[in-house]
């Protein structure tokens, strides 16, 4: 028997990159060495001194048990510590902040917190897809604005003010912006929170980007009155190469944190320990480890935007992030059809606009995420079916 699916998936389809990865994955076994620009999973390692804390910390006897649903203190600790350095933002490390595991997670768990049957939230388009896909299973309804290159990537907020905010509960925001990598400026997250605190809507700000190519990072928790109306999910996946190790950070007021804690720990049992002690290790890092980690990116974004006026794209080169936005030249009916041209016939996969949302569909997005040496090789290949 097959049991019948539940509503709460009607309308949300398997996520773009898990049903393009298979594809590559089956032009692979016909021999086709698929180059991937397209995912931004981190290809480099976290710095050796984190990776030692693990294997040390790991080998112990009595670190395997469950551990607290509000994570280890010293984790918590580095997080305020971290927040205090980088961002100038004061969080008490015993009430205003919650490890994850992942900031994706986190998107979920705000979503099952504060969203009933036939509440709304405010969705960026272009944007993160999981935004949208978390408020539908939430039983919410997500409700895009729309991001455009003429307005920098902002949202319109008179056309916000203008707009039916009726059972609008949350509004997700996420700068340094994927895909577009527009960064923040202090006047927009002052326009945010001014926004937030004038319809009673909580801020949700996706911050897993300012530090990959930006040395100015911002949290939104640092505009006077932010800790009223907003909360902050943040990542070490990025800034630390730690995709794989499912460590996230979520940051808001007491009362918030506290919410979203209830629904949190009906759902998993606490980060393994070893993990915890490392990602405090990581935390830690000088600014010499970003610079490290930056100028790889830097050399490696050179050949993007080769590879990009190969292509006849438009980008600006002052985004921030592991991606790089641009847009796709007229003779082109959408992102769609070239990132199929170029997967099809020079075998490189670029990610079309489009899965971001309806207002990127004249765009494409290549992942910084690969040697030096495969920007390359993607180079002579598409250079073969182009020229």
């Amino acid at each position: 028997m097959q049991p019948i699916k539940s509503k709460r998936l009607s309308g949300i389809g398997e996520y773009y990159f898990s049903q393009k990865l298979r594809e590559i994955d089956q032009l692979n076994q016909q021999g086709k060495a698929i180059i991937n620009l397209g995912i931004g999973s981190p290809d480099l390692p976290p710095h050796p001194s984190v990776i030692k804390v693990l294997q040390v910390e790991t080998a112990k006897p009595n670190v395997h048990a469950y551990q607290s649903y509000k994570g280890s203190p010293i984790l918590r600790n580095a997080i305020a510590e971290w927040y205090l350095h980088w961002y100038r933002v004061v969080l008490n490390p015993d009430t205003e902040i919650l490890p994850l595991m992942g900031s994706k997670e986190g998107i979920m768990h705000i979503c099952m917190t504060y969203l009933n049957e036939g509440d709304k939230a405010l969705i960026p388009n272009p944007g993160y897809p999981t935004y949208s896909s978390a408020v539908k299973l939430a039983g919410g309804s997500p409700v895009p604005y729309e991001l455009t290159e003429t307005n920098n990537w902002e949202p319109d907020f008179e056309a916000l003010e203008a707009s039916d905010l009726s059972n609008v509960k949350l509004l997700w925001v996420n700068y340094p912006h994927m895909p577009t990598g527009k960064l923040p400026t202090v006047s927009l997250f002052e326009k945010l929170i001014a926004f937030g605190k004038k319809h009673q809507i909580l801020i949700c700000h996706d911050n897993p980007y300012s530090f990959i190519l930006n040395d100015q990072p911002m949290s939104l928790l640092s505009v006077p009155g932010a800790m009223e109306v907003a909360i902050e999910l943040n990542s070490l996946s990025k800034s630390q190469n730690m995709a794989g190790w499912r460590v996230g950070i979520l940051c808001g007021a007491k009362e918030k944190i506290a919410d979203i804690l209830t629904f949190k720990s009906n759902m998993d049992s606490g980060m393994f320990l070893p993990l915890q002690l490392a990602a405090a290790t990581a935390l830690a890092l000088g600014k010499e480890w970003y610079e490290s980690v930056n100028s790889i990116y830097l050399q490696r974004r050179n050949k993007v935007f080769q590879l990009l006026d190969l292509l006849g794209c438009v980008y600006s080169k002052d985004q921030a992030g592991m991606f790089v936005w641009a847009k796709i030249p007229a003779k082109w009916a959408d992102g769609y059809a070239l990132s199929d041209y170029i997967l099809y016939q020079a075998n490189v996969f670029i990610t079309p606009g489009g899965i971001f949302g309806t207002a990127g569909n004249s765009y494409i997005r290549v992942s910084l995420c690969g040697s030096v040496e495969r920007f390359e090789e993607a180079i002579t290949r598409v250079k073969q079916v182009i020229c």
